[in-house]
């Protein structure tokens, strides 16, 4: 028996995020560091690289606040994840799995990863109007370089979150036809989100 998780509208918004955020890390990369500067090879050249680079990131974030909003209160924090973190080494680990906590619709490392992305992606988007000099030409140049900084090290932080999130995703047997499909089994329900099969096997039919 498969049971629905996401929506076709929230997986497109999903993947979209997928798609900016790649070109948004690579075109930023780009700019990092000179050893990675080939990378502006992909987008067309430095200029152009430069001029895409906001927009996509800015896309990125649009495209997140769209998908947060629907996905916020189901990330706020309960009870159960506070038992799911001190659990979670025996789940890492491979001991004791039983023994976690039962997870609602994201456990306790999936709020984690989100929340992280919520204040990354405000910091880059902050930061990043701080020295868009297309649009802002003028500014303070201390200020601008504690922006760009911090927009740096936000970036880092949320390339490192992704890629325990895609890691995650793909360790967990059966998490990625959520995205792909918007499915899951019944059983991957009940073992990894109990809370949140138990919530739909009650909710009325429609």
């Amino acid at each position: 028996m498969l049971l629905q998780r996401y929506r076709d509208s929230q997986r497109l918004n999903h993947w979209l995020i997928v798609l900016l955020f790649l070109c948004a890390g690579l075109s930023g990369l780009a700019f990092f560091h000179p050893s990675l500067f080939f990378l502006s090879n992909l987008f067309g050249g430095g200029p152009w690289t430069r001029v895409l680079h906001p927009y996509m990131g800015l896309g990125m974030v649009i495209a997140f606040a769209f998908l947060a909003a629907r996905m916020w209160r189901d990330n706020l924090w309960i009870d159960a994840d506070s038992q799911w973190m001190r659990q979670s080494p025996t789940m890492i680990t491979g001991a004791g799995k039983e023994g976690v906590q039962p997870a609602a619709k994201y456990n306790a490392g999936q709020k984690i990863v989100f929340w992280v992305m919520v204040v990354t992606l405000t910091i880059l988007l902050v930061t990043g109007f701080m020295f868009w000099h297309a649009w802002f030409p003028e500014g303070n140049i201390l200020m601008r370089r504690i922006a760009v900084l911090l927009h740096a090290a936000s970036a880092a932080i949320l390339i490192l979150t992704i890629i325990i999130h895609v890691y995650a995703a793909i360790w967990v047997k059966g998490s990625f036809r959520a995205m792909t499909r918007g499915t899951v089994t019944d059983t991957w329900a009940a073992h990894h989100h109990p809370l949140w099969h138990k919530e739909v096997k009650e909710r009325p039919r429609a």
